[in-house]
């Protein structure tokens, strides 16, 4: 398993998520994505939260050079699952995602930081329950997902994204 990063390097308030993209220009120096194979981001438990976070990777991936549109597009909604039911269910006051690369794949980490006893879990909902099915979806879609209790009483969710979606999972190291 990859160690788990540092805190976030980027820390959004409230204001600069409800003034978005007019704040972008104050977070996303292009320096700051090519400087490594990881990257933290804290964002306040907003719903508006969500799609700045995909931005922000967007920003990450584009530094990394990670251009193949299948690859990316898993990493976005992934991403996008996993903040979306920390926003939902946690009750914390903000989240951290964290993006990390190896030669293979790339780690997608969102932490909660506490504040109810929910830990995530995959549901498995009926064709006519509108919710319920993002989970199911990282899990089909990732090479592994997981999740862990932290000390803080947060969750921290995972899941590994492959770098090429020709490799055969099988061949791919594990985290």
């Amino acid at each position: 398993m990859l160690p788990i990063m540092q805190e976030a390097g980027i820390e959004l308030t409230a204001h600069q998520i409800e003034n978005w993209p007019e704040a972008k220009a104050t977070v996303m120096s292009p320096d700051h994505w090519r400087s490594g194979k990881q990257t933290a981001f804290s964002l306040p438990s907003l719903e508006r939260s969500v799609p700045v976070c995909r931005a922000l990777a967007r920003a990450w991936l584009d530094g990394q050079q990670i251009q193949a549109d299948d690859t990316r597009y898993l990493i976005l909604l992934t991403l996008s699952e996993l903040v979306t039911n920390a926003i939902q269910h946690s009750g914390a006051l903000r989240v951290t995602c964290r993006l990390r690369r190896s030669a293979h794949q790339v780690r997608i980490e969102v932490h909660d930081g506490g504040g109810t006893p929910w830990v995530t879990r995959r549901r498995y909902p009926d064709h006519g329950q509108e919710n319920g099915r993002g989970l199911e979806l990282v899990a089909k879609s990732c090479l592994q997902w997981g999740r862990r209790t932290e000390t803080d009483d947060g969750c921290t969710v995972w899941a590994t994204v492959p770098l090429s979606t020709c490799a055969p999972v099988g061949c791919l190291p594990q985290p």
